[in-house]
């Protein structure tokens, strides 16, 4: 766990290189590396999951990090893959990383509506310190708003507003989180 972590930094950290690498010849910038920082909860079914998770209603609140890359494929359309990693902050989660692809449609000025799919592991504090991951597919929908849409007289900005809501395996768990994204 601890070489995964270590390794998603790693790659994060490579994001901002990655975006000054791109072409400054006045062209358009097609890809748009971003980083953020996201609160919410994340609450488990009480019925048993496919993935194996013990049906008692397990919740908690999370802090998350989330790294990754769009790529503009054309006119509105918006492709990328992001990263995530998760920390209980109260409740029965410890923690829950995970990697995900993403579609996505520009609207107003500079905002977008995505959806995604990915696959998440998670670990329970409250089954114990060396408690096994349960692991599985993850689809969530959300909207990054930026201010230039919200008022703001700018036609785009390097911070959004997000929100998203996801779900882990055959829908047994809702997953709402807020934050910050901040793009290159």
């Amino acid at each position: 766990m601890k070489t995964l972590l270590f390794t998603a930094v790693a790659a994060a950290s490579l994001i901002p290189a990655a975006a000054m690498a791109q072409d400054d010849s006045g062209s358009t910038k097609r890809l748009e590396p971003y980083v953020g920082v996201m609160g919410g909860i994340h609450n488990y079914d009480s019925e048993s999951s496919k993935e194996g998770i013990p049906p008692v209603g397990y919740k908690g609140r999370m802090v998350e990090g989330v790294a990754g890359v769009n790529y503009n494929v054309a006119g509105p359309l918006v492709v990328g893959v992001e990263g995530t990693a998760s920390k209980g902050v109260s409740g029965d989660i410890d923690w829950e990383y995970g990697a995900a692809g993403r579609v996505g449609v520009k609207a107003g000025k500079d905002s977008l509506i995505f959806t995604k799919v990915g696959y998440q592991w998670t670990n329970f504090d409250a089954l114990g310190k060396d408690s096994r991951d349960y692991h599985g597919m993850t689809y969530g929908a959300g909207v990054e708003l930026s201010p230039a849409d919200m008022g703001g007289s700018a036609q785009s900005s390097n911070v959004r507003l997000r929100v998203q809501a996801d779900t882990t395996g055959n829908f047994h768990s809702i997953r709402p989180m807020a934050g910050v994204v901040a793009k290159f």
